[in-house]
């Protein structure tokens, strides 16, 4: 009868958690003045998650350094699951146009800006960071919604990123 009871146990929530998997995304959108992400397949919203940015949010990304998420239309190219953050999800920031405007400007244009979790070890802390703009650029979200994104996003996905 035990047996039986972990068996049960053990498919509801096999069930469960295979019920709540996202199908696969074909647009990623960030509105930042929103602070949200959502996840589409052709018109169809499939979800939202609430996000943080980097610590002055406002404007397109300049250079490296300057606390900016960037803004516009860029590809989710790679995926990183031995991050130092609850997985992360690497955004084609910068593109040719960032790359020439910060030459023009003298000046690195930065690079590394990623969709991704919490920092390791820190996920329980994401009921007050996610309260604030704490990354250096990137777009985080809290675990359980970033294992959510994760699943549903493949490399070469589209991300448009709005002010």
């Amino acid at each position: 009868m035990h047996r039986t009871i972990l068996t049960g146990g053990l498919a509801a929530l096999l069930f469960t958690a295979a019920a709540t998997a996202l199908p696969q995304a074909d647009l990623v959108l960030v509105d930042k003045r929103a602070q949200r992400l959502y996840l589409y397949q052709g018109q169809r919203l499939l979800a939202a998650f609430p996000v943080a940015f980097g610590g002055q949010p406002q404007g397109h990304k300049q250079q490296e350094g300057d606390g900016r998420t960037p803004e516009g239309r860029y590809l989710l190219d790679d995926k990183k699951a031995d991050s130092g953050y609850y997985k992360a999800i690497h955004i084609s920031y910068p593109n040719a146009a960032d790359r020439a405007a910060a030459a023009a400007r003298g000046v690195s244009p930065g690079g590394q800006v990623m969709i991704h979790g919490q920092r390791n070890g820190f996920g329980w802390a994401a009921a007050l960071t996610q309260r604030v703009n704490w990354t250096n650029g990137c777009i985080a979200l809290r675990n359980a919604d970033m294992q959510q994104v994760w699943q549903a996003v493949a490399p070469g996905t589209p991300i448009v990123i709005r002010p």
